[in-house]
């Protein structure tokens, strides 16, 4: 008999759910993966709470997902001894230095959009959680579902889109914080490339819109002002509070979500003193279609 110690307890919003029975630092039964993926692909995004992680069981969990974990190209911000875990701080270092990406994106996206293998799944794993003074978390991430969105578009903007791809670009200008100041040979491999305005899911086959404000910056073969007024009402459409859920941190979570069929954004409403220490992996998907 199959037996499987995955509790799936949903949000009540439009997408997310936090896994109880699943310690993330030992190895995780097949039966118990298949629950879990389940789950991810329904809910959108997963928390697991309570867990102690290493450097080592955070890949092992990762790798569950795809072999291919990405590196990021801001090396700086990577744990040294093991790239592949990108860190999210901004503490810092003996020189003044921050140890990681500071302002944690805080703009709708979806990880690595700008590449031609974009991200699978994102997985962050919390150490420090800066908290306000009277005890309540800051620096929320807040997700919206593609999925949902889609769905919901009127059937005539449906058919206007249906074919249609956009250039994603790591460097698309930003007004917020600093993200992706890249220096160099940080640049290399950034040169944008062109997905499909509409993605199918490759493990649901739902529809999802697959354009972000962070890093669309045009639709193809389509006038620059017309570009821009669909890009615009996309991402008002799709970032609605009906779409949208939140998660609030707490030290020792591991969230882990589907770059297909969500977008999200950090929200930064907390500095030094307050501290936030984050790790995260990213492992790749497929070319979107």
């Amino acid at each position: 008999m199959r037996h499987s110690p995955v509790v799936v307890d949903p949000l009540p919003a439009a997408l997310g759910a936090e896994i109880r029975g699943v310690d993330l630092s030992a190895p995780m039964p097949d039966a118990a993966f298949q629950d879990v993926e389940a789950a991810l692909h329904k809910h959108g995004f997963l928390c697991f709470r309570n867990q102690r992680l290493d450097d080592p069981g955070q890949m092992a969990f990762s790798r569950l997902w795809g072999d291919h974990l990405e590196i990021h190209p801001i090396l700086r911000h990577a744990k040294k001894d093991c790239p592949e875990i990108y860190i999210l701080s901004n503490i810092l270092d003996e020189r003044g230095e921050p140890l990681g990406a500071v302002d944690a994106a805080q703009f709708w996206h979806t990880d690595l959009s700008y590449t031609h293998h974009p991200s699978r799944v994102s997985i962050l794993h919390a150490a420090e959680v800066p908290f306000d003074a009277n005890g309540r978390p800051l620096g929320d991430t807040e997700f919206a579902s593609t999925t949902k969105a889609y769905e919901a578009l009127p059937e005539d903007v449906k058919r206007r889109i249906s074919g249609l791809k956009a250039m994603h670009h790591a460097l698309k200008p930003k007004k917020q914080g600093n993200f992706m100041k890249l220096k160099g040979k940080e640049t290399a491999g950034l040169d944008g490339v062109v997905h499909p305005v509409v993605r199918t899911h490759p493990f649901t086959g739902k529809k999802c819109l697959y354009v972000n404000w962070g890093f669309t910056s045009h639709v193809l073969d389509m006038p620059q002002e017309e570009s821009d007024d669909l890009l615009a009402y996309l991402f008002d459409f799709m970032s609605q509070a009906q779409f949208r859920s939140v998660h609030k941190w707490a030290v020792g979570d591991v969230l882990i979500w589907d770059n297909c069929s969500s977008i999200h954004q950090g929200v930064g409403n907390y500095a030094l003193p307050q501290r936030r220490l984050i790790y995260r992996t990213i492992v790749r998907g497929g070319v979107p279609y």
